[in-house]
């Protein structure tokens, strides 16, 4: 036996008699989580690295970022980019499930309802929006329109929990939490998935962006809508950076001894990297949320200083600020778009709110040359139903919800730009062309962000978990 062997051996019988009851019992029975909290810390060790450091993709990725619009409610399909002009003719006619219609105005029945408005084919892809659509339909041949999604629900909280999570019961993590868990972040000072809000959450409220059984690294970072949009980012008057930071490396070292002790819990080493991300966070987030700082024509190019645009714009400006900072996941919320009655006032202030803002995100980021490589994905938790109840006469009609039909939309990041793909039928009731569940846009959007959704898995209760729930397929049509 060799003097170098004889070392060794002699080494691992002393570490062996070195552990105590708990660390033997927590690498005899958990030696994945062993191996997962070896690697953590490591991570930890180095303060140039963590749970967020950039990872390779599994795939060539044809976007490097994406900006997720979320329309909570509900927009509808018919009355924004699938026009269905046979409605015209049955307007306020009697409405049954074999899709006859009859003439009649009785109260509580349900009516077929014609859009309030008229469309028009825009671009040179002929690309169909309704005429409150006055500046997206500049940029129409930047976008890919599709028409063959369906969800699994018409309750709000379930609907947006299976389009944001994947799971329509809550609890998974989200898109973004994936996407990060998956690729890591560019930029080690900011969180990789940054959430703004409305100032009244989702239906379903946090966990729309929660990190579910992933590790506490990735939940998304929400962004106050007023006020300061992280709370306690600037330091104590009189506190300097010397001073925070000798104070971090003391919580740092108590905080190690500790997660020897705990080594199973995550979140406790979550909690130690979040203070550091939190400390260098001071030194960037105070000048990229200062959007003052952009010339008076960017600005404009948002509809910021136009109080029907001035919020969401304000928003937009500040995920692309977030994008060229490397930040993965930014996610943006638009609420209000349930309309069971009003339809044409509450949609068409919906669109009038978010229309500027949108197009002037898809011409920002395309003149600063970062469109190819960030994915724009617009849609809210399902579509719109082509009948509805009888209100007021029929005066007051508006639409109800529709998980059998659902219009949403992509710009940037390698999808077929200048095309609508799918089709609903005649009423818009259901989709009947290249049809697909939700979680098969999910797979296609982890596909153009480089990520494999059979690969991208994580072991939790028993079984390897992806997003996809149990596997899905890319859409090809969406893809150039």
């Amino acid at each position: 036996m060799s003097q170098k062997l004889r070392k060794e051996i002699a080494a691992n019988q002393a570490a062996a008699r070195s552990l105590n009851r708990r660390s033997f019992l927590y690498s005899m029975g958990a030696s994945l989580g062993s191996i997962a909290l070896t690697g953590l810390n490591a991570m930890a060790d180095s303060p140039s690295a963590g749970a967020l450091t950039f990872k390779r993709p599994h795939l060539p990725p044809k976007a490097k970022n994406c900006i997720f619009l979320m329309m909570e409610g509900g927009p509808s399909h018919i009355d924004t980019f699938d026009p269905k002009p046979a409605l015209d003719d049955l307007h306020l006619q009697k409405f049954n499930r074999r899709g006859e219609a009859k003439s009649a105005m009785e109260s509580g029945t349900r009516y077929y309802v014609q859009s309030p408005w008229a469309s028009r084919q825009v671009g040179q892809s002929g690309a169909w929006m309704t005429e409150p659509w006055q500046h997206l339909a500049g940029v129409a041949d930047d976008i890919c329109f599709y028409r063959g999604c369906q969800v699994d629900s018409v309750n709000h909280p379930t609907a947006m929990f299976q389009v944001n999570t994947g799971n329509r019961f809550g609890g998974d993590p989200a898109m973004g939490s994936w996407v990060t868990y998956g690729l890591g972040s560019e930029n080690q000072d900011l969180p990789g998935f940054i959430v703004l809000p409305e100032l009244s959450y989702p239906q379903g409220g946090s966990p729309n962006w929660g990190n579910g059984y992933l590790p506490a690294h990735y939940q998304g970072t929400p962004l106050r809508p007023k006020g300061s949009p992280i709370l306690d980012l600037k330091p104590t008057a009189g506190i300097s950076p010397e001073h925070q930071r000798e104070n971090l490396n003391l919580l740092s070292r108590f905080n190690h001894d500790h997660l020897e002790d705990h080594p199973w819990q995550d979140d406790l080493q979550a909690r130690i990297e979040n203070y550091e991300l939190a400390f260098r966070m001071q030194m960037q987030v105070p000048e990229i949320l200062d959007i003052d700082q952009e010339d008076d024509k960017t600005k404009e190019l948002y509809g910021i200083g136009d109080d029907e645009t001035e919020v969401f714009g304000r928003k937009l400006l500040l995920a692309r600020r977030l994008v060229e900072k490397g930040v993965r996941f930014i996610q943006a919320y638009s609420g209000g778009w349930d309309s069971h009655d009003f339809l044409e006032r509450a949609h068409g202030q919906r669109i009038r709110n978010i229309d500027k803002p949108i197009t002037g995100l898809i011409k920002d980021l395309k003149q600063r040359g970062l469109l190819d490589q960030t994915l724009i994905v617009w849609c809210g938790e399902f579509g719109r139903s082509p009948d509805n109840g009888i209100r007021d006469g029929g005066a007051a009609y508006g639409r109800d919800h529709n998980s059998n039909a659902m219009t949403m939309w992509f710009a940037g990041g390698g999808v077929n730009a200048g095309h609508t793909v799918g089709a609903t039928d005649e009423l818009g009731a259901e989709a009947v062309d290249v049809v697909h569940n939700i979680r098969d846009v999910h797979v296609t959007i982890l596909s153009l962000l480089g990520l494999d959704d059979n690969k991208l898995t994580y072991f939790h209760a028993g079984r390897f978990k992806q997003m996809s729930q149990f596997g899905g397929q890319i859409i090809p049509e969406l893809i150039a």
